[in-house]
């Protein structure tokens, strides 16, 4: 039986210059509502991470500080370009994933008085299935200055009710039936968080990404004379909260958190 392989590599995705900043008006392009109710609270809002709006503090409170706050992540970016061009392609683009600006209500922040307070962080929301009514949230970067403050765990907690409320509900969220949580298997503060907001952590999967050059002392060392033999593997902490969880107790925890 003969074959052939017409196989040909896609084209690198790039963005140009002037599309770093998305389109104007800026057009989140994301599959799911995103119902106020849910996503602001008295103490913390969520609101769609704009380049326009949010870059250039976003960097200002990173970039000193890259190999601190990038360790655990996939990527790390050198440069504010760098970071938006992933951005683009990796959010905006991408109608199922959305990154989240975090809003701190308690610390009004003079210099932008329209956020409604300052920005504290960011979180996405990603490797969303419609069909299998799942989402996970990701690339968390909670600001050094807003650490071991009410934000992480208020942030999670509204995450968790936009994914798991059902529609019908107050407040409403989207109905699914799986929020994932995945990370560096050594970042056991991120495991912690999870844990203690009701997450079950469902296994390790060993040498899940390779990780750039600039943070290989966070994983596994890497297969001598394969691709990436300079980079190193992270193993991945997978941990999950399902609707029967959120059904049978996790809700109130969550509830309870946020209205503290």
């Amino acid at each position: 039986m003969s074959y052939v392989n017409n196989y040909k590599p896609s084209p690198e995705r790039k963005v140009a210059d002037d599309e770093l900043y998305g389109p104007d008006p800026y057009d989140i392009n994301f599959a799911f509502p995103l119902p106020a109710q849910t996503l602001d609270t008295t103490t913390l809002k969520l609101v769609p991470f704009i380049p326009s709006v949010h870059a250039q503090t976003y960097w200002g409170h990173v970039q000193d500080r890259r190999q601190e706050l990038y360790r655990y992540y996939s990527k790390y970016f050198h440069t504010l370009p760098e970071f938006l061009a992933w951005h683009e392609l990796y959010f905006r683009r991408n109608p199922y994933q959305i990154y989240l600006a975090i809003i701190d209500k308690t610390r009004p922040d003079p210099a932008h008085p329209s956020w409604g307070g300052s920005f504290a962080g960011v979180v996405g929301l990603i490797n969303t299935s419609a069909q299998n009514l799942q989402m996970e949230t990701g690339y968390i970067l909670v600001f050094p200055t807003f650490q071991h403050t009410h934000v992480a765990k208020t942030m999670v907690a509204m995450c968790l009710n936009y994914i798991l409320q059902l529609p019908t509900a107050s407040p409403p969220g989207i109905g699914f039936r799986r929020a994932q949580w995945c990370a560096n298997a050594l970042n056991t503060p991120s495991v912690g968080l999870a844990e203690r907001m009701g997450f079950k952590r469902e296994g390790t999967l060993r040498n899940a990404v390779v990780l750039p050059e600039e943070v290989a002392e966070y994983g596994r060392k890497g297969r001598p004379g394969d691709a990436f033999d300079m980079q190193s593997s992270r193993d991945t902490a997978i941990l999950s909260l399902c609707w029967d969880d959120w059904e049978n107790g996790a809700r109130e925890k969550v509830q309870t958190v946020i209205a503290k």
